[in-house]
């Protein structure tokens, strides 16, 4: 099938060498111009599955009882109380900062300073109320004692204030679209500007505490930009390791230079198609620049081998061009094909982490399998280089000799049987995986960071919570909220949803009823019971707006709030059960109304970590039916398969377990990861293979055809695994613990990808592939 294809190709592109040059010079340029604007692309609904049903209630809800993208500044003196002139000074000033954020829902902002924010109490008139701070109010002691005590008369204390009064906080929604721009809404701008406003009102008497996705966003980002640090480590340990295993600077120089164009196209592509890069997706490119490295190395490998031989440089290239051209188009089509399929997961930043990642390894094929022979057909080898490589051969020679060993069927037997045990070691620990967060705060910063110390902080304060899951109950009619029955149903869920454990409080209409109706009592804690007919439950809504968020303008929906303690995985999946089969066993509800589930933050997080939870397996099924099927149009053989996708299936297992014992969660930003692993690991497997069969076809021995292998292939593909692993264990000190993460697991997944394809692929092939004649099946 190839015999045509390999001499025709080899031909037109080597008859038009300079041409070819001359075209990656100037389409390079070009790219690098696109890839100027390449620009940062961060966004809230990127990062959800918009089709799950929980995301389908999130936007049907979000216009009247706003989304899960929101802000919280809390303002804390150092000591004492709210209670002082210069702190309500700051918070009114901070209150009107953020209303006049760009892409703030202005209807939505609240503070004890905003019209929305009110107390109402019992007299011996009945009701009245007010706002908690007067439009009269100035900062003196008369005014301050006056807001104390409407805030003790309000149900703001633990939501707008702490329970001990030592902080107060302004909230509000972001917007996905910025009202003045009509552009979508700059989230790094907002965190830059809300970390502006900290830096202008923080001093020594006051502290100042800031969450939100925006400021995760923008914290990440800070911390991402350091990504170019550890590229820049990664790449002077990469170039030293590559000169010591090529032994000459302008090989070295050359293959670096063709691995920089590949990420060169892949950034410069990006904008041309309509993509931005997010932050989350910021190591893609790194990984693009090691999969073109290890490619580079093996091509390196092939021409070194000719030139050995005492063949001329433009031989060299031409032999090592048609040597790796199938491998090369095989590995690499593998790769481009997985990581395409993971685009079939519908959540819009995995999407573009495998539009990324794909159109990248595309590249690849163009610049290793093209480009790089071509140049290093111009690089000369005079008879002192030649003696270098063959003093090396005679330094490693023993070294590979040795290690053949592991194809004979003594060893290989014990190594399989630690394979298995491994297997079953690494089954049984990979069970243990988290879908979702593992701890408190944001897992994506570290534990000490100033977002996580902030969130602990406000979790502390505040009854209210940081983590809020809602259950919209929806009447289907107007006014549903004065029906008697409709409310006994919503005050039965709320009781039932608050005793789950892992719920903090609860708050919904009929708790405010409960409140209300003992309000026209006299405030008799007996009263605290539901209305039971409409025009009860009417005159307790009288000075209940529907600013609130309480229930719907036209009282249709009335939501149920549940603050949870956190967002943990366990947490989440507890809650959603619970939710789920009351809603089963409640069905019909009310009269005619319906559960809608979920909003809020966490109810987001429970719709990602369960599209995360239902694509795990699809994504390795679809990785690893790429890895299948271009094997088999490249070696046409089942058991030449088995050899390359056992070791892969081994190491993907053990990966899940790493996660399972750091205690790193399967996610949005590490389901990719496993995944992109497999595609540098089946392209040593690949490698080795192709080269190893090439061998045994030869008439050598299976273990003198190993042995080869490893001086040809193997000695390549160790020395990529070592230089792409210590540049990835750079970012274990990374800000980010999701970077410091990805380092571990990336490095793990470098090294023991290597070990499966150096150990374990000979092993298997010395007893599904070792026959009367030693040669490979197929």
């Amino acid at each position: 099938m190839f015999s045509r294809f390999i001499p025709t190709a080899e031909k037109i592109i080597f008859r038009h060498r300079l041409a070819v040059i001359v075209i990656f010079c100037l389409t390079t340029l070009f790219m690098a111009y696109s890839a100027s604007h390449l620009r940062i692309d961060a966004g809230f609904t990127k990062l959800v599955p918009m089709k799950h049903e929980f995301m389908k209630t999130y936007v049907h809800y979000q216009q009247e009882f706003g989304g899960a993208n929101k802000i919280l500044v809390v303002l804390a003196p150092k000591k004492g109380d709210i209670f002082t002139p210069e702190f309500f000074t700051a918070l009114q000033k901070v209150t009107d900062e953020i209303f006049f954020l760009p892409g703030v829902d202005r209807s939505r902002v609240i503070s004890i300073f905003t019209p929305n924010a009110r107390f109402t109490e019992v007299t011996e008139e009945g009701f009245a109320g007010g706002p908690l701070v007067a439009a009269d109010f100035a900062p003196n002691r008369e005014s301050l004692d006056k807001v104390r005590e409407n805030l003790i008369k309000s149900p703001y204390v633990g939501r707008l204030v702490a329970n001990d009064f030592t902080a107060a906080l302004v909230k509000t929604d972001l917007l996905e679209i910025d009202p003045q721009t009509k552009k979508k809404l700059n989230l790094l701008e907002v965190a830059k500007r809300l970390e502006n406003i900290r830096q202008k009102y923080q001093n020594d008497n006051l502290d100042i505490h800031i969450i939100g996705f925006a400021k995760v966003m923008g914290d990440i980002t800070e911390g991402a930009s350091r990504v170019v640090l550890f590229f820049g480590v990664a790449f002077l340990v990469t170039a030293l390791l590559i000169y010591f295993y090529t032994l000459s600077l302008r090989r070295t120089g050359v293959l670096l230079a063709v691995a920089l164009i590949a990420v060169i196209w892949q950034l410069g592509l990006l904008p041309l198609l309509g993509f931005g890069i997010d932050p989350m997706g910021i190591l893609v490119p790194f990984l693009v620049f090691a999969i073109a490295v290890s490619h580079g190395i093996q091509m390196i490998s092939a021409n070194s081998a000719g030139l050995f031989e005492g063949k001329s440089t433009l031989d060299a290239a031409k032999d090592s061009f048609s040597a790796l051209l199938i491998p090369g188009l095989t590995a690499l089509g593998t790769d481009t094909i997985g990581f395409a399929t993971i685009y079939l997961i519908k959540i819009r930043i995995i999407q573009e982490m495998a539009m990324t990642a794909g159109i990248g390894v595309a590249v690849i094929i163009l610049t290793n399998l093209v480009l790089l022979p071509v140049i290093l057909s111009y690089v000369t080898a005079d008879e002192k280089y030649r003696q270098k490589l063959r003093r090396k051969a005679a330094i490693f020679e023993p070294v590979w000799h040795k290690l053949s060993a592991v194809a004979s069927r003594p060893v290989a037997a014990v190594i399989i049987g630690i394979c298995l045990l491994l297997a079953l070691l690494g089954a049984w620990k990979a069970g243990d995986i988290k879908i979702g967060d593992t701890q408190a705060g944001v897992p994506e910063l570290r534990p000490d960071s100033r977002y996580n110390r902030d969130t602990a902080f406000i979790t502390k304060k505040f009854s209210i919570g940081v983590d809020i899951m809602t259950i919209f109950v929806d009447g289907g009619q107007p006014d549903a909220c004065v029906n008697c029955n409709n409310m006994l149903a919503v005050d039965d869920l709320e009781w039932h949803m608050a005793n789950i454990p892992g719920v903090h409080s609860t708050m919904s209409l009929a708790k405010f009823l409960r409140i209300a109706n003992a309000g026209w009592n006299e405030g008799a804690p007996k009263w605290q019971i539901l209305p039971t007919n409409k025009p009860s439950i009417a005159s307790c809504l009288t000075f209940l707006g529907s600013s609130s968020g309480l229930m719907s303008p036209d009282g249709r929906v009335m939501p149920v709030y549940l603050f949870t303690r956190d967002h943990k995985a366990e947490t989440i999946s507890r809650i959603v059960a619970a939710a789920r089969k009351y809603r089963q066993q409640h069905t019909p509800f009310g009269e005619g109304m319906k559960i809608a589930l979920m909003g809020g933050n966490v109810g987001v997080m429970a719709a990602t970590n369960e599209e995360v939870q239902a694509s795990q397996t699809p994504i390795l099924l679809y990785v690893y039916g790429a890895v299948i099927l271009f094997c088999l149009i490249a070696f046409r053989s089942i058991r030449a398969v088995l050899c390359i996708l056992l070791p892969l299936g081994l190491v993907s297992l053990l990966g899940y377990s790493l996660m399972a014992i750091m205690g790193i969660g399967l996610k949005v930003n590490t389901l990719p990861i496993v995944a992109l692993g497999v595609g540098v690991g089946v392209d040593y497997g690949i490698y080795i293979y192709a080269s190893f069969r090439s061998i045994l076809k030869r008439g050598e021995s299976f273990r003198k055809a190993y042995e080869k292998t490893l001086d040809i292939t193997g000695n390549g593909v160790l020395v990529t695994a070592f230089s792409l692993a210590i540049g990835v264990a750079t970012w274990i000190w990374s800000p980010l613990q999701f970077q410091a993460d990805m380092g571990i697991l990336l490095t793990f997944l470098f090294l023991v990808n290597m070990l499966g394809a150096v150990f374990v692929l000979p092993a298997l092939a010395a007893w599904l592939l070792r026959g009367p004649n030693t040669h490979p099946a197929g």
